[in-house]
């Protein structure tokens, strides 16, 4: 994930919208003290999880749909990961290569059992055709196969994923730079690496290597935490709800900057504690305080309708 940190930190140290603010970092560490909360994978008790096979398909098919859930006010990740479970349960080939092929965004609905289109529902149905289709031709119809080529290397697995799936090659170009951010593909070793407890299918020898997942709630943390700090432009566009557009400067440089806030915040955490902190489990617990029902208060999510994040 090295093409992922420095290309954030080239966007962080030559951006126009948004700062990382240091002094932010060192008080949020003194805050906690050094020592980050523990926040566990499924901390919700809403996700699918059999230790098999089955929870592999299941959490590819739920990272591959993780993303752009704002434009329905009453949609949450929530609603994705418990309806894909409850739809895992009732039928144990719904996500067999062969049916995702041929997914509709109605068929995606009914899976859910939402009542109205979901937003970008015809982008999430080609994709989870896409991942078919690509499981199919590479991997056998199954997730297993694709974890298990990556043999124990989270740098393996998001290169597989981003070089047969293409829905998840999250990079854009910024000032004349490529940029990685690869939030989705990321996310989805984090998960199998969260659910089987690092052994056995999410047994990684390099999870280390992995960074936060740049989405649009994390930001808005870093920002209630004074680490982030934009101009005052930008500033009103957030907080006034306003859209950003997919590959602008300001939606870039929120994301970059974000992955490389997250880092130094690591960095500092570990510095103080004396002991590893994961970037994994750093956004893990950003990402849990800034949810509607959590007790910090934050301010508005950014707004981009994207398929990355």
């Amino acid at each position: 994930m090295e093409a992922v940190r420095s290309s954030c930190l080239w966007v962080a140290s030559n951006a126009s919208h948004v700062a990382i603010n240091p002094a932010g970092i060192e008080k949020l560490v003194e805050r906690l003290d050094g020592r980050l909360p523990t926040v566990k994978w499924d901390f919700e008790g809403i996700h699918y999880f059999d230790n098999g096979p089955l929870t592999a398909q299941y959490l590819l098919v739920l990272d591959t749909l993780n993303f752009c859930f704002w434009p329905d006010e009453e949609l949450q990740y929530d609603h994705l990961a418990a309806g894909l479970a409850q739809a895992l349960k009732a039928d144990h080939t719904v996500f067999d290569a062969q049916r995702l092929k041929s997914c509709t965004g109605m068929m995606l609905r009914e899976m859910l059992q939402w009542p109205r289109p979901l937003p970008l529902e015809d982008e999430r149905a080609r994709l989870l055709r896409e991942v078919g289709t690509g499981l199919e031709q590479w991997f056998n119809g199954q997730a297993v196969n694709l974890i298990a080529a990556a043999k124990g290397s989270a740098v393996t697995l998001v290169e597989l994923l981003t070089q047969h799936f293409p829905g998840f090659r999250d990079h854009c170009v910024y000032k004349g730079h490529q940029v990685f951010l690869y939030k989705r593909a990321q996310i989805f070793v984090a998960d199998i690496w969260g659910a089987f407890k690092g052994l056995d299918l999410g047994e990684f020898k390099d999870i280390a290597s992995i960074t936060m997942f740049a989405d649009y709630v994390v930001p808005a943390v870093l920002r209630h935490w004074g680490i982030l700090t934009c101009s005052p432009t930008l500033a009103t566009v957030l907080d006034t709800s306003q859209e950003l557009t997919p590959g602008s400067e300001e939606e870039v440089e929120i994301r970059a900057c974000s992955i490389t806030a997250v880092e130094w915040l690591r960095e500092y955490l570990t510095a103080r504690s004396g002991k590893q902190v994961l970037s994994v489990h750093v956004d893990w617990w950003l990402w849990s305080s800034g949810l509607p029902n959590a007790s910090e208060k934050v301010p508005p999510y950014h707004r981009t309708q994207t398929i990355y994040y």
